[in-house]
C-alpha cells in the first residue's frame, strides 16, 4: 500500500483509495491504449475490453503475483495496417490472435532451457535494430497526420500548428521534473490539443450526440465497418509472427523491471516462462476479439514504482474500469472526435521514441561494430525494414518488419564473428 493508505483508519475510505489507486493505472495508460486502435483503424471500444480481459488473465496466469497491466502494443501498428489493407478485418484478427503462437513457443523454450536460450537466438544486434525499423517505418503516417485533417500530408496552416502544439506539450511533460506528469505526456499532449482544436472549430460532436450512453462494442464497431469475425489467413499470420519477437523480447526487460521495483524474483515465482505466457494467451486473445495485441506497459511500472502500489488487486480494478468503459458509447464516439493533426504532434514523439529505444538496447548491451558481422546484421535488417523489401512465395507476401527480422536471425546464426583481436590487426 501506499504512504498515504497506511495512515487511512477508515474502512470505508481504504477501500475508496484502493479503488482509486487502481483506476489511475488505467488513466495512465489509456493514452497509448486508445491512440494505436485509432491510428491502426481498429476501434478504440473494443481495445479498452481487451486490454482489461488480458489483464486479468494474465494476473491469473501469474497466480496473482505480478502488477503489471497489459494494453495495446505500438510494434504491431505497420503490421495492423498492411494486414488491413491486404486481408481485411477478419483475417488481421486471426493474424494478430496468431501472436499468441510465439509467446507460447518462447514460454515452453524457457521452461526448458532458459531464458539464455532465447537471448542467443534474440541478441541486442537482431532486436535493436528491428526496433528502431518499427519505429522509423512508421514515421511517413506521422508526417501525413502532423500536417494534415485527412492524413493526406497536404499541408495545412492549423494542422500544422496543432500537431506542433501537441508534441511541444508532449516533449515539456516528457522532460518535467515531476514524476506524475512524466507519466502522462500522450493523454496531457492530446487532451492540449484537443482543447485547442475545439478552439479551433475543428471538433464535430453530431457522432457524440447521437451516440447511446452503453452499447456493445462490437456492434459499433460493426456499424463502422471496423469488426467481422475472424477468418483463417496464412498471409496475415505470416505478416504478424516475426514481429511477436520484439514485444516477446521486451517483456522480459518489463518483467526485469517491476522486479526492481517491488523487490521480488518474478523470473523464480511465478516464473518467466508464465509470465511471457499469460501476456501470449492474452493476446490471442485480444486478436479473436477485434483488439490489438497486447503488451505489458512502463508507463504503468513508472505509476507502481510512484505510489508503492506493489498489489495486483490495483491492476484487476483498473482492468475492470477498463471493460466497463468498453460499453460507453459515448466514450467510443467522443475518441472519434480527436483531430487528425492532434494525433500526428503524439505520433512524431512517439514514433521517434520507438527508434531510440532500439538505438538504446544497442548501446546497452555494447555491440560491438568492430565485428563485421555486426556491421551486416545492422545494414540488413535496417534497410530491409525501412525500405519495406518484400519477398512473395506463392501468393503469400513476407516484408518490412517481419522479413528484416527473419533475415537478422538467419544472419546473426550462420555469419561468422571476427575475434576482437583479428579486427584490430586488420
Amino acid at each position: 500500500m501506499t504512504q498515504l493508505s497506511s495512515t487511512i483508519t477508515n474502512p470505508s475510505l481504504k477501500a475508496w483509495h484502493t479503488y482509486v489507486i487502481g483506476a489511475q493505472m488505467l488513466f495512465v495508460a489509456f493514452g497509448a491504449l486508445v491512440l494505436i486502435p485509432i491510428i491502426t483503424g481498429l476501434d478504440p471500444s473494443i481495445a479498452l475490453f481487451t486490454a482489461g480481459l488480458g489483464t486479468i488473465v494474465f494476473t491469473f496466469i501469474t497466480k496473482g503475483k505480478v502488477p503489471v497491466f497489459l494494453a495495446s502494443s505500438f510494434a504491431f501498428v505497420a503490421p495492423i495496417q498492411q494486414s488491413l489493407a491486404q486481408f481485411g478485418y477478419g483475417a488481421t484478427f486471426c493474424g494478430m490472435a496468431s501472436v499468441g503462437i510465439v509467446y507460447a513457443i518462447l514460454s515452453a523454450v524457457i521452461l526448458w532451457r532458459g531464458i539464455n536460450a532465447v537471448q542467443k537466438v534474440l541478441p541486442a544486434i537482431v532486436t535493436g535494430p528491428v526496433i528502431m525499423v518499427i519505429g522509423l517505418g512508421l514515421t511517413p503516417i506521422a508526417s501525413d497526420m502532423a500536417v494534415s485533417f485527412d492524413s493526406s500530408g497536404v499541408f495545412n496552416g492549423q494542422a500544422a500548428i496543432l500537431s506542433a502544439v501537441t508534441a511541444g506539450v508532449a516533449i515539456a511533460i516528457a522532460l518535467s521534473k515531476r514524476r506524475l506528469l512524466n507519466l502522462l505526456p500522450i493523454i496531457i499532449a492530446a487532451g492540449v490539443g484537443y482543447f485547442i482544436s475545439i478552439a479551433f472549430g475543428v471538433v464535430d460532436y453530431t457522432a457524440v450526440v447521437e451516440a447511446p450512453w452503453i452499447q456493445l462494442p462490437w456492434t459499433s464497431a460493426s456499424e463502422a465497418g471496423r469488426f467481422e469475425m475472424p477468418v483463417w489467413s496464412i498471409g496475415a499470420i505470416l505478416i504478424f509472427l516475426p514481429v511477436a519477437i520484439v514485444p516477446a523480447v521486451e517483456h522480459v526487460g518489463d518483467v526485469l523491471a517491476i522486479q526492481s521495483v517491488t523487490k521480488q524474483n518474478y523470473l523464480e515465482n511465478p516464473g518467466l516462462h508464465r509470465t511471457i505466457l499469460g501476456d501470449g494467451i492474452a493476446t490471442a486473445l485480444a486478436g479473436l476479439f477485434g483488439g490489438p495485441p497486447n503488451t505489458t506497459y512502463s508507463e504503468v511500472t513508472g505509476a507502481v514504482a510512484l505510489t508503492k502500489a506493489f498489489s495486483v488487486t490495483y491492476m484487476r480494478i483498473g482492468a475492470i474500469v477498463s471493460i466497463l468503459l468498453a460499453f460507453s458509447g459515448k466514450l467510443s464516439a467522443l475518441l472519434g472526435t480527436v483531430p487528425v493533426p492532434v494525433m500526428g504532434g503524439v505520433m512524431v514523439i512517439v514514433f521517434g521514441m520507438i527508434a531510440a529505444v532500439g538505438l538504446n538496447t544497442i548501446v546497452r548491451a555494447k555491440v560491438d561494430f568492430e565485428d563485421p558481422k555486426n556491421y551486416i546484421v545492422f545494414a540488413v535488417i535496417m534497410v530491409v525494414g525501412v525500405g519495406k523489401l518484400t519477398w512473395t512465395f506463392g501468393g503469400i507476401e513476407l516484408g518490412g518488419v517481419g522479413l528484416a527480422a527473419i533475415l537478422g536471425i538467419i544472419l546473426n546464426q550462420i555469419l561468422p564473428s571476427r575475434p576482437a583481436a583479428a579486427a584490430d590487426e586488420k
